[in-house]
């Protein structure tokens, strides 16, 4: 097994090194912060400790990068110019024309470029996709999400980049990710920036495609309630996962060509439970030892990153 060691060892990175621990494949940590390698030591005795990213480049391991996102394009480059593959944490970088080098450059130089979408590994998620792909649900005209809570207010980034990866992805990959026709066709952004000056903590996102397809991304730290949600409009039946609940319902539910309301009431889909991270972390290593293409390759991440600066650029003109 092909091994690796975890760049950044901050809020999430922790989780990223307790997953791949667990797996078996931690080869080492590399962190700055000496008081967050002191609390890796102590939690994992086991493991080894570097001071910066140059000296896990000596190794034979893989680079999983979960540093701040402005770092993400520099640091991935210089993985990859090293010959290594690598894992980077969402947002893929701050701009499409750094992304799309990314992958660029690690397809011309055979290299893993996977991304940290993590829903996308949600088994939720996972069963809608290919549920969606059988027909039953017929065309899909839309895709509405909603992640919002009371949450942690960055300085640094928006609302939008913090939370709206994770949403944009999950809209891409049930519109139809690799269908030529859905290219992002128009953006309309609306952010209210409530608690800082320039940073929105409100965020409503609607896309349009030229597939006819549309989707709502709605956005916020600064609510009262913790919802989750994804909600698919098709032409014979909609479907709702509740992240929150961790369930997913089936609605069958369609206006007929005569404009009358259809109603056979609705069901929820048993889906059985596991841990995304650790599926995601999983298949970082699968592709690491087949060399196939992870589901959230690099050119997966070109496109959430350009519909997430598409809509930055919407939102303040």
């Amino acid at each position: 097994m092909q091994k690796v060691i975890v760049v950044g060892a901050g809020s999430w990175g922790k989780n990223l090194v307790r997953n791949f621990h667990a797996l078996g494949a931690l080869a080492g940590v590399a962190e700055m912060s000496p008081e967050l390698r002191a609390g890796i030591a102590a939690n994992f005795p086991d493991v080894t400790l570097y001071n910066d990213l140059q000296s896990a480049l000596e190794t034979d391991a893989a680079i999983v990068l979960a540093t701040p996102a402005p770092s993400h394009y520099k640091l991935a480059l210089q993985v990859l110019q090293a010959g290594k593959d690598v894992f980077i944490e969402k947002p893929m970088t701050l701009k499409t024309s750094e992304a799309r080098h990314l992958a660029e450059y690690a397809d011309s130089q055979n290299r893993i470029l996977m991304v940290g979408h993590l829903l996308l590994y949600q088994p939720a998620i996972a069963w809608m996709r290919d549920y969606l792909a059988t027909g039953k649900a017929g065309k899909v005209f839309h895709v509405s999400t909603q992640r919002v809570k009371l949450g942690k207010v960055r300085r640094e980034e928006n609302v939008w980049w913090s939370f709206a990866p994770h949403d944009v992805s999950v809209i891409l990959d049930l519109l139809g990710n690799s269908s030529e026709s859905l290219k992002l066709q128009t953006v309309q952004a609306n952010g209210h920036a409530m608690l800082q000056s320039g940073i929105a903590d409100n965020v409503h996102v609607d896309l349009q495609f030229t597939s006819g397809q549309t989707a709502h991304v709605h956005t916020s730290w600064y609510y009262p309630l913790s919802q989750r949600s994804t909600i698919v409009l098709a032409e014979k039946q909609m479907l709702v996962y509740d992240e929150v609940a961790q369930t997913v319902t089936i609605h069958n539910k369609t206006v007929d060509a005569e404009l009358n309301n259809q109603d056979q009431g609705s069901e929820i889909v048993e889906i059985a439970a596991s841990e995304p991270l650790k599926i995601e972390c999983q298949h970082f290593l699968d592709c690491l030892a087949t060399r196939q293409r992870p589901r959230s390759d690099g050119w997966n991440g070109v496109a959430v990153v350009e519909v997430l600066e598409k809509a930055q650029e919407a939102m303040y003109g």
